[in-house]
């Protein structure tokens, strides 16, 4: 059930830079019809990089590695394309549907053709509340048992990023500020946590990989934190402000659990008319050109 593109399918058998890219930011994070032509640019920030790109993705029951023209368009505009992570895989494959793959979902197929770099925009974690909803991402649980690097600008801001930095450790993931010696926040630079080992390029990064998998430590996942700018960032006075107000906006409408977060990045990208969505765009772009010189580096 898992049919891989022959451009990838090449690049992999001869050892070419591959990264993999998920399809949930095309189908349900960001706005029709902007979300397919983003998409085409995404994958476009992967080649003028130098690596293949691989967008992931059911359709009509297969897993793709790597979608063509047609199926990126298909889950950038089909009204019943849902979002799969991986507990949802074989059920939506099995009943012939279309579905875009999350992060976890992403990372686990990738993993089983052998791509082992993940360019995505924030990382899921542990939800605010936790200790009363034990909500946590299944990306975390991802990426303690799948060897496969992910960049990323840190964690979702509405999440408990210190909570989900101490999940992290004890999950042994380990994780690089790339660039920074703080941890970032999605749409902010700067998370307020540190990071305990940064890297200031990619062949770092690949030098890193490259020594997990000589140790025996490449069976876990590897966070690469890549923060915006600080000019690209939305602003930190707007961000909290609009935190505050949609978590109360969330309470009020007896938002809970795990559509708390869409609700979230919903109300962000609506009242801060479109500086959210402005920045998400420039963290997955820029996000996508840093894997693939990583995995240029790596190969």
């Amino acid at each position: 059930m898992i049919t891989t593109h022959p451009e990838v399918a090449e690049a992999l058998a001869s050892g070419r830079p591959v990264v993999a890219l998920e399809s949930t930011i095309i189908s349900h994070g960001l706005p029709r019809p902007d979300n397919l032509r983003i998409a085409r640019e995404i994958e476009s920030a992967v080649r003028s990089s130098g690596a293949v790109p691989a967008t992931i993705a059911l359709v009509e029951g297969q897993a793709r590695i790597g979608l063509d023209d047609d199926a990126l368009e298909r889950v950038a505009t089909g009204d019943d394309v849902v979002k799969v992570s991986t507990r949802d895989l074989a059920i939506v494959a099995a009943r012939g549907g279309n579905g875009a793959t999350t992060v976890a979902a992403t990372a686990h197929l990738a993993s089983q053709v052998g791509i082992d770099v993940f360019a995505t925009g924030g990382l899921g974690g542990v939800h605010r509340e936790a200790r009363d909803t034990w909500d946590e991402s299944a990306d975390l649980g991802a990426l303690a048992s799948l060897p496969i690097t992910v960049v990323c600008a840190g964690v979702k801001s509405i999440l408990d990023v210190a909570a989900t930095l101490e999940r992290l450790e004890t999950l042994g993931v380990a994780v690089l500020g790339f660039g920074t010696d703080s941890f970032p926040g999605f749409y902010l630079r700067d998370s307020g946590h540190p990071v305990d080992w940064r890297v200031d390029t990619p062949a770092e990064i690949a030098a890193v990989m490259h020594a997990r998998e000589a140790l025996g430590t490449a069976r876990r996942g590897l966070v690469v934190a890549a923060p915006l700018p600080e000019t690209e960032q939305v602003d930190p006075a707007l961000h909290e402000r609009l935190l505050r107000a949609g978590l109360a906006a969330a309470t009020a409408e007896g938002v809970q659990g795990k559509d708390v977060t869409p609700f979230l990045l919903d109300y962000f990208h609506r009242e801060s008319n479109g500086v959210s969505l402005e920045a998400n765009v420039r963290i997955i772009l820029r996000n996508a050109s840093l894997a693939a010189q990583i995995a240029v580096a790596a190969a």
